[in-house]
């Protein structure tokens, strides 16, 4: 079955994460996705991580995790974009196109003739992402940015951790992948309204943008009730039953009741604890916050009487809130995770069957899917100037001569 974008073609213009990613989701929803790289080297993600021909693990991994986790589901075309050729060519696949996304600083779009004011000439029905880092507006909409300083910005760092901790950071790009998803939703949100009106137009999104949207509760509860702080010791935490807990086997659960009241028998009879139930000091949510110390001191000492798959399927016995608190491998054998497809097998030509990372929606009658690895640089480049484009193999040695492809 097609996929939800079926028909829809994207020209990539991005490098790193933040702009990859966001283009990748579109071709997982079934767009044609294009890929523009430099000759030289192409996105500079490509060097990520360079672990080609290296020995890792006591085993050689022959392709960029990095990139392939960005570039899925795209071909690739080296165009140098500072030739007046090569530029043609995209003008040439800007009409044929519907989508275009870039990620770079302010003013570059515009010095290469890639802007949108430039491309709606070419095509006015266009959709125009431009995925920055501070946004389009403001005193440091021209500074450089990253995943690690987005979320510097945005306060995450300040934010995680217990009371008096150092700021903690979080590996793995999470505002550049939190900036990916809101600027592919704003792509597919003016694709929507193109439908209704006829018309393109330029959606902007920022690392900064998306970060501030995902704390919005954080946020309001700040401006609006005066809560600045929101690190929580986990020894004191005032909802015992919305903590963490460390088990015999040094693995950890959450339990998350926001009714503790309704919870607590329970809790207290799978964890044998059925004493403690009606005990004056904890027998109310009032209570146990007053008294939360001595509770956590408990409850820890009870937690590590057992290995957490045992924990684990007596709170299932008892309908308690609560989640094994996974590794990234324990994750990519979660059963629920596997289930949901959102870690799925594919086939890759290089590494073989290998597990990567699924999409989070589901759509019954247009299913979401991964049909092609991350491209080699350059690897399509003929194939589009011929089957798209329509150049005859003369003009392709000529533009290769000149070194515009």
């Amino acid at each position: 079955m097609a996929g939800v974008l079926e028909g829809i073609r994207v020209l990539d213009w991005t490098v790193f994460q933040q702009g990859p990613v966001a283009s990748m989701i579109l071709g997982d929803l079934g767009a044609d996705v294009i890929k523009i790289e430099s000759p030289g080297g192409g996105d500079p993600g490509r060097g990520m991580i360079r672990v080609a021909g290296a020995m890792v693990g006591g085993r050689e991994v022959q392709r960029n995790p990095y990139f392939e986790a960005g570039n899925r589901n795209k071909r690739s075309i080296t165009l140098e974009l500072k030739s007046k050729e090569a530029r043609e060519i995209v003008y040439k696949l800007v009409e044929k196109s519907d989508v275009f996304i870039q990620n770079f600083r302010m003013g570059v779009a515009e010095r290469m003739g890639m802007d949108y004011e430039t491309l709606r000439k070419r095509n006015p029905r266009l959709i125009y992402a431009h995925a920055s880092g501070w946004g389009p507006k403001g005193p440091d909409k021209d500074d450089p940015s990253a995943d690690y300083t987005a979320l510097a910005r945005s306060g995450f760092m300040m934010m995680a951790g217990e009371p008096g901790s150092d700021p903690i950071p979080v590996q793995g790009g999470l505002a550049d992948q939190t900036g990916a998803v809101m600027t592919a939703f704003g792509v597919m949100s003016a694709l929507y309204a193109r439908e209704r009106t006829g018309r393109g137009q330029k959606v902007d999104a920022s690392i900064l943008g998306s970060m501030s949207f995902i704390f919005g509760h954080p946020i309001v509860f700040c401006t609006m009730a005066n809560l600045w702080g929101f690190k929580i010791a986990r020894s004191s935490a005032g909802n015992p039953l919305w903590n963490h807990y460390k088990c015999a086997d040094d693995k950890w659960v959450a339990m998350a009741h926001l009714s503790p009241d309704k919870f607590w028998p329970a809790l207290c009879r799978a964890m044998g604890l059925e004493h403690l139930e009606k005990d004056p000091r904890f027998d109310s949510m009032d209570s146990r916050m007053k008294n939360c110390r001595e509770l956590i001191g408990i409850l820890d000492s009870t937690f590590a009487t057992k290995n957490r798959d045992e924990w684990v399927k007596r709170f299932k016995l008892h309908g308690l809130v609560f989640s094994p608190m996974n590794n990234m491998l324990e994750l990519t054998q979660d059963p629920q995770v596997l289930a949901n497809d959102y870690i799925k097998v594919f086939d890759h030509p290089v590494f073989g069957p290998i597990k990567t990372v699924g999409f989070p929606l589901g759509f019954s009658q247009t299913p979401c899917s991964i049909r092609r690895e991350a491209p080699e640089l350059g690897q399509h480049t003929e194939e589009i100037l011929t089957e798209l484009l329509g150049y005859s193999w003369d003009e392709i040695g000529k533009l290769k001569e000149d070194g515009a492809i």
